[in-house]
């Protein structure tokens, strides 16, 4: 059978193509395989360049012979002969003044602009912040790459899935879910675990400590479960809001007094609802009223500390460079665990004449 000139250069087309996808592909799993991936490992060279000098009728004739397919860039860049940066041009506005007009006149001179050595972190934050789709990476002045929207858009993927799963307390996977192999899973998820294993071994200590209470008055070891529970789940939802807002770049540590402001007022309301729910669960249950009284009263203090621990520990972990996506949730969680077990059984000491 013959194959006609065409459909080799078709068919060579098409396995570059799929070439293509398979080393994108391999990219994108090496990048989300390393949480400090920089800007250089996500930045195209693919830009269209112009020079100041350059009209406008000349650049727009030089653009419909740079356009690859049917993207239209959003910005062009104007660059001297040394490859520094001189400026940004909107593509819509270069299409809608005058072509006797200069790029001169029309650039703009003020831009919002990364780093190649940028951490992936980092950039996500201020990428959000700038809303520009196309964002122009600089090296000591000279334009080296370009962010398109599609790179953007592979970034903030990649940052938003690595956060998803270190807040799980389990690495990131280098391929999808179905092709990954139980061992790997494995592999991803026990060092966590048995970090959080030997983490919880204080909440054993601390209910030996009490463990004289917990034999005077067997009822309180009925809300255990219902009280360190609730703390955990109270910080877990705070923690999970403050690392995205940290992520957007809407709060820092500066901020930390009106984010304690704001949580302990949200917190107080929920620890009365809930204190409340927990006063008719132990009238349920029917365990005396100063069980009760105890196992309202912790909840209401056990739901503050989980907001006062929950609002600090994030921004103290991104103040130390230490991402609070890898250890607020599920540590915070733990940590209320135990803590929340001592101010259980203190409040119980205060209220139960029996502990006295």
């Amino acid at each position: 059978m013959n194959i006609t000139s065409h459909e080799k250069m078709d068919a060579l087309a098409v396995a570059n193509h799929s070439i293509n996808e398979i080393n994108a592909d391999q990219q994108r799993k090496q990048r989300l395989k390393n949480e400090d991936a920089t800007v250089s490992a996500y930045m195209s060279q693919s830009f269209i360049s112009v020079s100041v000098a350059d009209s406008v009728l000349s650049v727009k004739s030089h653009l419909i012979d740079q356009l690859e397919g049917e993207q239209i860039p959003t910005y062009l860049y104007v660059i001297d002969d040394e490859g520094y940066l001189n400026g940004i041009l909107p593509v819509k506005v270069l299409l809608t003044v005058a072509d006797d007009l200069f790029v001169s006149e029309i650039m703009r001179q003020s831009y919002f602009s990364v780093s190649p050595e940028q951490p992936r972190h980092d950039v996500y934050s201020l990428i959000n912040h700038s809303g520009m789709d196309s964002v122009p990476v600089i090296h000591f002045g000279k334009l080296v790459g370009v962010l398109r929207p599609q790179d953007i858009a592979e970034l903030i993927e990649d940052e938003n899935t690595l956060d998803a799963h270190l807040q799980g307390a389990t690495l990131p996977l280098e391929q999808p879910y179905l092709s990954t192999s139980p061992i790997t899973l494995w592999r991803k998820r026990v060092g966590w675990l048995l970090l959080l294993f030997v983490a919880e071994a204080y909440t054993g200590a601390v209910l030996k400590a009490f463990e004289d209470q917990l034999e005077a008055v067997i009822a309180l070891a009925f809300f255990i479960p219902l009280l360190i529970g609730t703390g955990g789940n109270s910080g877990t939802q705070i923690t999970s809001t403050l690392v995205r807002a940290m992520a957007l770049g809407e709060v820092s540590l500066r901020n930390l007094s009106a984010v304690l402001r704001k949580e302990i007022s949200a917190s107080f309301l929920v620890a009365v609802t809930i204190g409340f729910a927990a006063l008719i669960r132990a009238w349920i249950l029917g365990v005396g009223i100063e069980v009760t009284i105890a196992v309202s009263l912790a909840i209401i203090a056990i739901t503050l500390w989980s907001a006062i621990v929950s609002s600090i520990i994030p921004m103290v972990l991104k103040r130390l460079s230490i991402d609070p996506a890898v250890v607020s949730a599920p540590f915070i969680a733990t940590f209320i665990d135990g803590t929340g077990l001592i101010i259980y059984f203190e409040i119980a000491k205060l209220v139960m004449t029996e502990l006295v």
